[in-house]
């Protein structure tokens, strides 16, 4: 089973080692970086469940890395978790303002810690699921809404082309019956996509080129 991701983002050497253990001892997978900016370069690669981040470092602090996740469809649903010796209203009322999840004031208790670290694990999880249940949620409404907006062209194709197939068959014009088998196929493909699409009810997707998926039907 794999591991909870967290990433400690933090400057002061003694306390990001002592972070790291304490999570790593409690079965977490755990990856470090020294301030925001190189938090932001590893999050391309590392994807946290909660991300516990010191409010004052250098180059980029803990703050203005919230504000910059919190603004990024891949990095939002993070649970951030703001360390800092600050406790007063209106720093918090700052942290809140750029989206921060939660507050630990140090010093830390690590017991509170690991609370708040699971609570941000469970938190983030929901979020996901939500996620995942509105996108199935989309793809149903999105192919049932397809389903029934073919149908009703189909169903006049079907008249015309009996219509036609009869004028046919009066003309014994038999050098079309390969053409009429042909289109009568086509139909049938198209009644089957459309009988696929109004009774889809776990929406899967499936690669179809390098950079783009399709819906999954059979």
């Amino acid at each position: 089973m794999d591991k909870d991701r967290i990433l400690i983002v933090e400057d002061e050497p003694d306390t990001l080692f002592i972070l790291s253990k304490l999570l790593q001892k409690n079965n977490y997978d755990v990856s470090a970086a020294k301030n925001g900016k190189v938090a932001l370069e590893m999050l391309e690669t590392f994807k946290p469940l909660v991300v516990l981040a010191d409010w004052t470092m250098p180059e980029l602090d803990g703050l203005e890395l919230c504000r910059r996740m919190k603004s990024s469809d891949d990095y939002k649903l993070i649970y951030y978790i703001i360390l800092t010796a600050r406790s007063s209203v209106n720093d918090r009322i700052k942290g809140l303002d750029v989206g921060a999840d939660d507050f630990l004031i140090k010093p830390t208790d690590n017991q509170e810690l690991l609370a708040r670290i699971r609570s941000g694990v469970r938190i983030n999880k929901l979020q996901n699921e939500l996620k995942n249940i509105e996108h199935s949620k989309a793809l149903i409404e999105m192919a049932c809404t397809l389903g029934h907006k073919m149908n009703n062209p189909l169903s006049s194709l079907i008249f015309s082309f009996s219509h036609i197939e009869e004028e046919v068959r009066k003309s014994k014009r038999q050098d079309l019956d390969e053409d009429l088998l042909v289109v009568n196929e086509s139909i049938a493909r198209i009644r089957s996509l459309i009988e696929d699409l109004l009774k889809l009810k776990d929406p899967r997707l499936t690669d179809y080129s390098n950079d783009s998926k399709m819906l999954k039907l059979d």
